[in-house]
């Protein structure tokens, strides 16, 4: 099978094996997504080498603890834990020590024809969710997991620093929770993406008020660049929440001194529960075909990153069965 595969510096598809791990689904991929963790990795990011991905819709062929999957459309959480600490056993192993991650540690991913999962961290896709729809699932679930972490509820006022994929995702779940979003950032057309929000208010960067330093009760970092962070500490209030998304290759610095005399709360936050964004996406409640930017062949997958690295682009999808 083809393989979008990140080994020894070098970024380039190639002919693998088609995965055969023991006891796990093997699931033929319809189409995959391309993450900003996926261009961090290939500068670096979490010293990953193998097949890239984690964004992904599917058809599993062969599920032999879970036959009834076969033929069924999936997505699949990425964790896959070693399903006997406690953590696993609890039935959460996004913090399993041992887990690997698809794509990302340990465990070939998504930008291939084929990949393999165990199938407990398979879930069936709604008819009323297209393959288009359904590679949002992993991103959109990322945002929802805020909400495990931090108290948003509708007088919260919340800040979403980047307009990114990531970052407009961020908006558009807190938007559910809190009819007071903000989100900055600095491109007016993909902030235009958000225009069908009535409770999220688009600011520019360039020209952002002074007004709003210090005012927010939650401020998401998900802009994938040094200085956001800065950004994100001027808008957070005394004891505010600072939620971190980013994934990115690199030490940011702040001024610590102001976490400090402001007592700020810093939230790691990394993956969500994929239920509750497939129910987002079934009800119509986000919208996220507007977020794709282009459609392209697994085949032309390493000219697809440097598209996805482009000032400007939002998703890029692959297919990895099309010419």
């Amino acid at each position: 099978m083809r393989a979008l595969r990140f080994a020894g510096d070098r970024l380039a598809v190639e002919d693998i094996a088609v995965p055969a791990r023991e006891s796990e689904a093997l699931v033929r991929v319809t189409l995959s997504g391309i993450c900003n963790t996926d261009l961090e990795i290939v500068r670096g990011y979490a010293g990953f080498e193998g097949t890239i991905g984690h964004e992904f819709v599917g058809v599993v062929e062969q599920a032999a603890d879970r036959p009834e999957l076969a033929g069924r459309r999936v997505v699949g959480e990425i964790n896959a834990g070693c399903g006997q600490c406690t953590r696993c056993l609890s039935g959460d192993p996004r913090h399993c020590p041992a887990r690997t991650v698809l794509g990302i540690v340990g465990r070939d991913g998504a930008h291939a024809e084929y990949l393999s999962l165990p199938s407990r961290n398979l879930l069936e896709v709604p008819d009323s969710v297209t393959d288009r729809q359904a590679v949002f699932v992993e991103p959109l679930a990322a945002a929802l997991g805020i909400a495990e972490q931090v108290d948003i509820v509708a007088g919260t006022s919340v800040a979403v620093i980047g307009d990114g994929k990531l970052g407009l995702l961020c908006a558009m779940a807190m938007a559910g929770l809190s009819n007071a979003v903000t989100v900055v950032g600095k491109h007016r057309a993909k902030l235009a993406t958000l225009s069908g929000y009535g409770n999220i208010d688009a600011k520019l960067l360039e020209g952002l008020e002074a007004s709003m330093h210090g005012r927010f009760d939650v401020v998401i970092e998900a802009s994938g660049s040094e200085s956001g962070f800065a950004t994100a500490l001027q808008l957070v209030r005394p004891r505010g929440k600072l939620v971190l998304k980013s994934t990115f290759h690199g030490t940011p610095t702040w001024p610590a001194s102001r976490v400090v005399v402001d007592e700020i709360t810093i939230v790691g936050s990394r993956c969500g529960r994929f239920a509750p964004a497939l129910d987002l996406l079934a009800t119509g409640a986000v919208k996220v075909d507007s977020l794709i930017s282009e459609e392209m062949p697994l085949a032309k997958g390493v000219e697809a990153m440097d598209r996805a690295a482009a000032k400007g682009v939002l998703k890029i999808i692959l297919d990895p069965h099309a010419n």
